[in-house]
């Protein structure tokens, strides 16, 4: 160390220090600045692409919440649908239900009505042949002027035998 301090040079030293600090100026000025400043723009650039991303990442998120909320109104609306077109349909065969019963109903009064005229007509035409056949028994009784009680009711109960009812 002594060997140094005996042999230091102070011109050398200067030119050096001079020469030192003009290139740390010229280093400053042409590359540390442009450095720095691509550096900083990097910096920049990811905090963009962070900012970037984390817009992204929220924007995702409203949508999703958007796209569950659609899917929730879609599902409800599905099922209201589904609500509706079952009770049309169970309408749909009360409607019909009810109207063939009516119809059925109307059958059933229509056929009880003409049996009921078909009953009339034919009490009336069992009158009218019970009338028919009375008064070709007064004919008769009167005709052969039995004298005999007993006669006149074997010749009713003849006639009687030999009448076919329709």
């Amino acid at each position: 160390m002594e060997k140094l301090i005996q042999d230091f040079a102070y011109g050398l030293f200067f030119w050096q220090a001079l020469i030192l600090l003009v290139l740390i100026f010229l280093l400053r000025k042409y590359a540390w600045k442009p450095v720095l400043d691509s550096l900083n723009k990097r910096e920049e650039g990811i905090k963009d692409a962070l900012q970037s991303a984390e817009s992204a990442r929220k924007e995702m998120e409203n949508l999703q919440a958007n796209n569950e909320k659609l899917l929730k109104e879609a599902r409800e609306e599905r099922d209201s649908i589904i609500k509706e077109a079952r009770q049309i349909k169970e309408k749909m065969i009360s409607d019909a239900s009810t109207e063939a019963q009516e119809k059925a109903n109307s059958i059933i009064i229509k056929a009880q009505e003409t049996i009921k005229t078909e009953k009339q007509a034919a009490l009336a035409e069992i009158k009218a042949q019970v009338a028919n056949l009375s008064i070709e028994i007064a004919e008769k009784v009167v005709q052969r002027e039995l004298d005999n009680k007993e006669d006149q009711m074997k010749l009713v109960d003849g006639m009687l035998d030999n009448v076919k009812l329709n």
